[in-house]
């Protein structure tokens, strides 16, 4: 049937590890006899799914399907997740690994989009120099080791666990560097550093498209998608945060430190960092957990 609709090669054929034999031997056996040229070239068997050290199947009743996940974690969270473990590996399943993958992903496109927001200003002065500018040689060191730490994992075997991290970390950490030194610079060397931050952003979308990580939406909608996610998953909305902000911002003016540190506490633990930017209050979404930081710095009031 496969030779008669597809071919009697195929260069790739997957399948869970449990299928290696005898059902993938089989085939071997039955494509042999069957077809001169046929076999495979690339057999990819993945490991499985597990919850509470069971393997997730229908027949046990103990399976998440997508839609389900997908009400409270953004897709891309969960594709990260199940990239997470090289992929002939048992992946274990749980809400924290979401959160991770979650936390990850959104730190990933807040900092794409806090570059997007710092270029905005320097298009035309870009446009202008016509590409004269070059890029610095710190950047281009991250760009190498950034593309160079890719291939090999992906010539690995496809090796995608921790796959956003090591140099992929390094060209965010640089980007979130360099963006609050961009008006301090001179033309020359602010324009050198433009071109480098945009080269970078390209290095690092190419990793994303790659991966599957990339969509046609703006950084901004995948932001937005992401916290309205995060607010699903805390059962609140964003009249609550902003009520919690305000009650927050009272207890401050009041220098009642203690409730304010409380109100922090409580939203963490759903998931929800508040951030102090200038007079402004905001809010991203960061993994759930008890918030040890504290507002009784009476200078920051």
């Amino acid at each position: 049937m496969s030779a008669h609709y597809l071919s009697p090669r195929f260069d790739i054929h997957g399948g869970g590890a449990d299928l290696k034999f005898p059902h993938h031997e089989n085939e071997i056996a039955q494509t042999c006899a069957a077809c001169e040229d046929g076999g495979v070239n690339y057999w990819l068997h993945n490991g499985h799914v597990t919850i509470n050290n069971e393997k997730m199947a229908k027949s046990k009743k103990n399976f998440k399907t997508i839609r389900e996940i997908t009400e409270s974690y953004h897709p891309l969270a969960l594709r990260h997740f199940l990239m997470s473990a090289h992929y002939r590996s048992p992946l274990s399943f749980s809400a924290s690994q979401l959160d991770s993958s979650s936390d990850a992903l959104y730190y990933v496109y807040q900092t794409l989009q806090d570059l997007d927001d710092a270029l905005l200003p320097y298009r035309e002065a870009m446009a202008e120099d016509g590409g004269k500018a070059q890029q610095t040689a710190e950047a281009k060191d991250v760009i190498n080791k950034l593309k160079s730490e890719f291939e090999a994992k992906m010539l690995d075997d496809l090796n995608t666990a921790h796959i956003l991290t090591g140099a992929y970390q390094d060209a965010l950490k640089f980007i979130n560097a360099s963006i609050g030194k961009l008006k301090k610079m001179q033309k020359k060397q602010r324009l050198s550093m433009l071109v480098s931050l945009v080269e970078i952003e390209k290095a690092a979308r190419e990793v994303l498209d790659v991966l599957g990580l990339l969509t046609t939406l703006s950084y901004a909608e995948i932001l937005k998608e992401m916290k309205q996610k995060t607010l699903t998953r805390a059962g609140l909305s964003e009249e609550d945060i902003e009520q919690k902000i305000e009650e927050r911002i009272m207890a401050r003016q009041k220098k009642e430190f203690e409730k304010s540190d409380q109100i922090r506490a409580e939203l963490t633990v759903h998931g929800i960092a508040l951030m102090d930017i200038g007079k402004e209050t905001v809010w991203r979404p960061c993994f759930p957990s008890q918030a040890n930081s504290s507002d009784g710095d009476k200078s920051t009031s």
